[in-house]
């Protein structure tokens, strides 16, 4: 089997089978290709330790950053165990490879004043405002990425019940509360707002032209609220997604309920959000201790 054979191979199992998503494939099958390109192996079979560690060590020196150098390795790793398991391969050259030693920043967020000045900054007198204020509403309201927000259907909110079911990562389900206030919005939006839907499985949030919101339509509509909220800074969804998380723990919400909620499928993901908001802590017992 050649290596492109091999790497088709294992893409088209990884989002079929694992259910890994476009954006995480796509970059593995970047990854592949600049072993392939750098390489050059005659065959998925002759790839050797050497190959490996030769290949880590051109990016390394091309200034790839340790982060990206792991995802390349569990790209590789990922590919030869599918050869292992699915196809019979012998061996695994990655095997004996280590992975970079990475540390795991702390997740930009927001603060709760931020937060505050975002979601009163929509007009909601108008359709728009009232369709932006009300996605701000249930971002925050719920913790959800922001694909899971646009790609939002009628038949995933229950408002009387108060809550939405999201299908994420690895087409895994799971149930998120709204909140009152996000309910609300919710509910004014989609009578006010939303305009007549036909199937149960539209979209929730659409476009000035009644089309489904994209994730770059999204980003472009929280700049210009950022803005007219006096935010500065640069900022993204997934910053409302860390404020969720953050503000929850800091109120004292446990670990596992926030697992649930977040869509981790490892906790050792959400106890980043300890870390962020012991971080939190030290700095406000350092601007505002007399000994601090």
């Amino acid at each position: 089997m050649t290596f492109e054979q091999a790497v088709r191979s294992y893409l088209t199992w990884a989002r079929v089978e694992r259910g890994l998503g476009a954006n995480t494939c796509a970059a593995y099958q970047r990854d592949l290709t600049d072993f392939s390109r750098r390489v050059e192996p005659t065959s998925a079979e002759g790839v050797t330790t050497e190959d490996v560690l030769r290949w880590i060590a051109l990016r390394a020196g091309d200034g790839i950053a340790p982060r990206s150098q792991a995802r390349g390795l569990v790209a590789l790793r990922g590919l030869f165990r599918h050869l292992l398991d699915e196809h019979g391969a012998l061996r695994d050259p990655t095997s004996l490879v280590e992975l970079p030693r990475i540390g795991r920043p702390l997740p930009q967020t927001l603060t709760l004043d931020e937060v505050e000045a975002l979601l009163g900054a929509p007009d909601r007198t108008t359709t728009i405002g009232l369709r932006d204020a009300t996605m701000l509403e249930v971002l925050y309201a719920t913790g959800l990425r922001v694909s899971e927000l646009v790609g939002l259907r009628l038949d995933q909110i229950y408002l009387e019940a108060g809550y939405v079911r999201v299908v994420g990562k690895g087409r895994k389900e799971r149930v998120v509360p709204l909140g009152d206030h996000a309910r609300q919005a919710l509910e004014t939006y989609l009578v006010s707002a939303r305009g007549a839907a036909s199937k149960p499985a539209d979209p929730v949030f659409v476009s000035r032209l009644k089309r489904g919101m994209t994730r770059q339509g999204f980003f472009k509509i929280l700049r210009g609220v950022a803005a007219m909220a006096g935010i500065i800074r640069p900022i993204s969804p997934h910053q409302l997604r860390h404020a969720f998380a953050t503000h929850l723990l800091e109120r004292g919400a446990d670990l596992r309920s926030l697992q649930l909620m977040l869509g981790h499928a490892d906790i050792g993901t959400t106890e980043i959000y300890t870390h962020l908001s012991k971080a939190r802590l030290a700095r406000i017992h350092a601007e505002h201790h007399p000994r601090g």
